[in-house]
């Protein structure tokens, strides 16, 4: 797999195979929306580079969770805007050490390059930019051998982010973090819950697939500072009424973060919920400010 994704250019029976999106869907993504632009060669065939890879494996992650894929090109296009200039350098090569690492089921070099990314980058800039762009496409890579690798990083990760949120010291506040969409996986609510984090507020994650409306009576057993929810995907009817009857069960502020908090909040513009927003760095300021209650709902 390593020396398929070392090749500058895909043919398109190659992103079939990797990915699983049939030619027929990859010429509308191409066509329609814009999403890749394949080099064509002189007879007609689409090659695709490692940069429309990543974005294919992007549109396979955002619509698996309910995005419209009109929706996933704005997404993707305020991400590359966003995106560290050394990213393309320096970044991709943490990625790709990575990268090999996991693919050679090698605990031990992944430990080492964890503890060296770890005391180089600040925890934003290893999650963000390192870390999580890897487990993504992992995520979503449909070769032989994908999901074992992916499996292999996703525990290995879980446990190095799950220590660190457990070797927090007791803070004046705990904040809950859970899922509000059903479709997140474990570590990307441990990552949240980290950099939410700081010395005034320890966030307990929930596992995925926490029952909304079974969250009120963690609430009440833990009493936390603040309840906060997780979600990348926009919710409507019926997932709306859920946060809606959830806010008023608990006696606790609601929260929501990530891609989806703004479309959220302003669908409740009528109900009491802080947009943390989907900036790790403000998103902490923001919580901070809730439990102080000092952010105005």
């Amino acid at each position: 797999m390593n020396d398929i994704l070392d090749t500058d250019l895909l043919p398109m029976r190659e992103i079939v195979r990797l990915t699983g999106v049939n030619p027929v869907t990859l010429r509308a993504w191409e066509r329609r929306y814009g999403l890749v632009n394949p080099i064509r060669t002189e007879g007609g065939h689409r090659l695709y580079t490692r940069s429309d890879l990543q974005t294919i494996q992007d549109i396979l992650l955002w619509s698996g969770r309910g995005m419209a894929v009109g929706k996933i090109g704005e997404l993707l296009a305020k991400s590359r805007r966003q995106e560290p200039e050394q990213a393309g350098d320096e970044l991709l090569q943490w990625r790709e050490a990575f990268e090999r690492a996991s693919a050679a089921y090698d605990l031990d070099a992944l430990d080492r390059l964890y503890g060296q990314a770890y005391s180089l980058y600040p925890l934003l800039t290893l999650l963000e930019d390192i870390l999580l762009p890897l487990w993504r496409s992992l995520l979503t890579l449909n070769a032989f051998g994908a999901r074992s690798q992916w499996l292999f990083l996703d525990a290995f990760l879980r446990a190095r982010v799950l220590m660190r949120l457990q070797m927090s010291r007791p803070s004046e506040a705990c904040v809950l973090l859970s899922d509000a969409t059903g479709n997140l996986q474990e570590f990307e609510l441990l990552a949240t819950g980290l950099l939410l984090s700081d010395d005034g507020i320890q966030v307990q994650t929930l596992s995925p697939g926490a029952p909304l409306e079974e969250l009120p009576l963690l609430c009440q057993a833990i009493q936390p500072a603040a309840l906060v929810l997780l979600a990348h995907v926009a919710l409507a009817g019926e997932g709306l009424k859920r946060l809606e009857r959830l806010q008023l069960a608990i006696d606790c502020p609601l929260a929501v973060t990530g891609e989806a908090a703004p479309d959220i909040s302003s669908a409740l513009r009528d109900v009491p919920l802080a947009d943390l927003g989907n900036n790790p760095a403000s998103a902490r300021q923001r919580l901070r400010a809730l439990v102080q209650g000092k952010l105005q709902l």
